[in-house]
């Protein structure tokens, strides 16, 4: 391109013209148009349920990556987890890979899709594990009787439905009954309150949990089971308001570092610490989302990020962002534009 302005879309000119249809297609980890194709999801075989949410983290060219491996530690580590049935607290700096090694754990042994759950301020062990709407099942109820249709307040009916209004968590989903363990990513732990790492101790260390509002009725269900919605969106059958795992889920918790755990929740768990990668798994990691032209092309940009990474915060995730923008859009601003995606996560505001 001879001018700098040729790769750009918006223009600021405040007048409509039709550049959108000039707009590539989006980076692979930030494509989402797999969506359309979801048809119920595939929660046991190779991990992607359509929606292209294993392209997004693994690259969809990981493929050319294939000659890379973890270090000896990380796969120890990970494979200490699998044998002894215990979660794996992975931390490192942003954009280490911590959150992809779920997926690529589920992804090599088939254990089907990942369930995520991302961690903020208000998290509770309540969201992990389940939530029961009451409220709209006391709208249903008085609309069925002001209707004069449906099962009243008290009914057989009625109780058998309140499945309907129970909806497990990723956490609870995890635990559900199966041969084989479920992955779940419990992104981003150290982003809770002061009570949820001690909240999480028993149900990691039993591998169950109880839902009171379906305990109280057992009795008046059809072989003491309701049929409730998981966090995959299946409808899974219930007995005696327990959940109770057979294999203990493969438990990915990570934390950027921001704040120490309890000894408790240290003792249950396997930690594995990423460091800083090296230029060899960066460019692994460039060649899985954008293949080895990019890789190549983009090698100059790896190099500085690395230098750079030796005396400020930078996330793996802005390098890929540079390599991107500056190979599709190939403006002549190059090294320029590159800077402004790759800014120390550490500066002062």
């Amino acid at each position: 391109m001879t001018e700098s302005s040729e790769w750009l879309i918006y223009r600021g000119a405040g007048e409509p013209h039709d550049g959108m249809n000039r707009l590539p297609p989006p980076p692979p980890w930030r494509d989402f148009s797999g969506r359309d194709a979801v048809d119920g999801g595939d929660t046991a075989g190779d991990g992607d349920s359509g929606d292209g949410s294993r392209d997004r983290r693994l690259g969809a060219h990981r493929h050319l990556a294939e000659l890379h491996r973890p270090g000896a530690e990380e796969l120890e580590m990970i494979n200490a987890a699998l044998y002894l049935r215990r979660p794996l607290l992975v931390t490192g700096s942003p954009g280490a890979g911590k959150s992809t090694l779920a997926h690529s754990v589920a992804y090599e042994l088939g254990l089907g899709d990942v369930l995520r759950w991302s961690i903020v301020s208000r998290s509770t062990l309540q969201d992990g594990l389940y939530h029961y709407d009451a409220i709209a099942r006391l709208q249903d109820v008085q609309i069925a009787a002001q209707g004069g249709y449906g099962s009243a307040a008290g009914s057989q009916g009625a109780v058998e439905a309140i499945g309907s209004y129970i909806r497990l968590g990723p956490l609870g989903s995890a635990l559900l009954p199966s041969d084989t363990p479920r992955v779940l990513l419990i992104d981003e732990l150290d982003k809770c309150d002061i009570d949820l790492p001690n909240d999480l101790l028993n149900v990691l260390e039993e591998g169950e949990f109880e839902i009171p509002e379906l305990q109280r009725i057992a009795d008046r269900l059809p072989d003491g089971e309701a049929e409730v919605l998981t966090a995959d969106g299946t409808k899974v059958r219930v007995r005696d308001g327990r959940v109770r795992c057979r294999a203990f889920p493969f438990v990915v918790l990570t934390s950027n570092g921001e704040r120490d755990f309890p000894a408790p929740l240290m003792r249950r768990c396997i930690h594995l610490e990423l460091g800083r990668p090296d230029h060899n798994r960066l460019a692994t990691f460039v060649r899985a989302h954008l293949g080895d032209e990019a890789a190549r092309a983009g090698d100059d940009l790896i190099g500085r990020f690395l230098e750079r990474s030796r005396s400020e915060l930078l996330a793996a995730d802005q390098l890929l962002n540079a390599i991107y923008l500056t190979d599709a859009a190939a403006p002549p601003s190059r090294d320029r534009l590159a800077d402004q995606l790759i800014q120390r996560l550490d500066r002062p505001r």
